[in-house]
């Protein structure tokens, strides 16, 4: 029963919490456009229909996804290219912690200016909030390899290439798969940022359009969604993490 209890405790925590949720609602007849019971919630969903849901889920999918692999592509090359080089280190460091100090809420009207209104503006949005995590974790992991192992390696006239493929990868794929968590979930973030700026497709414009008119229930249907699709795509995070490197599991603890 213990056993039990301890495999289901966040499910039963969340049950928990939605019976409360929909108990006070009810008690204190709090109205739906402050705070829609999870009831409400739920009808609000079936009212708007599974191809109107699909629309938008997919359109904020896609744009997330696509930033979190330009996210990827550029963070990793760039990781090795800092651990590689201090002088390279002293010279992007200071510009990518600008980056990531610079409230993307404020410079993601300029950049929708400046690239136009289509998908390019969102795609550079989720990807500058995607970035950051995977560069410094990256670099983090590729520096952590303890530095006899990289003697006896240049001491047998390894290549730099099998420096970086066969010792410090491997002591990277923990923090990799750590800021890919991380990663993961912010490329939601910056996808709902930038429909909030220009996008007529999405889970954060439809957020958007609905609270301007009032019909909270269906954004907090929306709410859900996003939050659903983080939980999913964080999962499949750690189950790749788990698939694919299993002997990585602990190294980082």
């Amino acid at each position: 029963m213990k056993a039990l209890l301890n495999r289901y405790i966040s499910l039963i925590a969340f049950l928990v919490v939605l019976i409360a949720w929909e108990g006070a609602c009810r008690l204190l007849e709090i109205p739906q456009y402050v705070l829609p019971a999870p009831s409400v919630i739920a009808a609000a969903i079936g009212d708007v229909g599974l191809g109107r849901w699909l629309e938008h889920t997919l359109a904020t999918l896609s744009v997330a996804l696509v930033g979190f692999a330009v996210a990827i592509g550029l963070a990793l090359p760039l990781a090795i290219g800092i651990v590689s080089s201090p002088l390279l280190a002293r010279l992007l460091m200071p510009w990518l912690v600008v980056i990531q100090s610079t409230p993307i809420v404020a410079i993601a009207p300029i950049i929708v200016v400046t690239l136009g209104a289509g998908v390019l503006p969102r795609v550079v949005i989720t990807t500058l909030i995607a970035f950051f995590p995977i560069v410094v974790s990256t670099a983090t992991g590729l520096a952590s390899v303890p530095p006899e192992l990289v003697e006896l390696s240049r001491s047998l006239r390894a290549s730099r290439r099998r420096e970086y493929w066969q010792i410090r990868m491997p002591f990277a794929i923990p923090y990799i798969f750590s800021a890919l968590k991380v990663a993961i979930t912010l490329a939601i973030v910056g996808a709902v940022v930038a429909e909030f700026v220009a996008a007529e497709r999405g889970l954060g414009y439809l957020i958007l359009f609905t609270t301007s008119s009032f019909k909270v229930p269906v954004a907090f249907g929306a709410l859900a969604i996003l939050v659903s699709c983080s939980l999913v795509l964080y999962g499949l995070i750690v189950w790749l993490h788990r698939r694919l490197f299993p002997w990585s599991l602990g190294l980082d603890r």
